[in-house]
């Protein structure tokens, strides 16, 4: 599923390790499980805590964002286009990362799922 048009996307498939993923589920969301080396900065907070992205993308460099289904970060890439940032939306978000084998993880590194 897509979800806003003109919205630049990237599908699950198309991303390499070490690739900057952003993910934007709640807190909730993302202790149940979330991929390894993510940014988790849950849309609720996103404007407020900016900065925090702002310092940890790579310079010059592409923000995946991500979140369950697509639709948030969607929302997400837009601010972020917006605002001058290379950004895509992750078609499918998590859900899919989660079907084509990517491993999901708890904090504490164990397996997780996506809720």
């Amino acid at each position: 599923m897509s979800f806003g048009a003109g919205v630049p996307t990237v599908r699950v498939a198309d991303l390499k390790d070490g690739d900057f993923l952003l993910d934007v589920r709640e807190d909730d969301e993302w202790k149940a499980g979330h991929a390894a080396g993510a940014l988790h900065i849950p849309i609720s907070e996103f404007v407020a805590r900016y900065g925090e992205l702002t310092e940890a993308a790579p310079q010059d460099g592409r923000v995946h964002v991500i979140c369950r289904s697509g639709g948030r970060s969607a929302q997400v890439t837009m601010y972020l286009a917006q605002q001058g940032v290379d950004a895509v939306n992750v078609d499918g978000g998590m859900q899919v990362w989660e079907a084509s084998g990517r491993p999901v993880v708890t904090d504490d590194g164990t397996p997780g799922h996506v809720l």
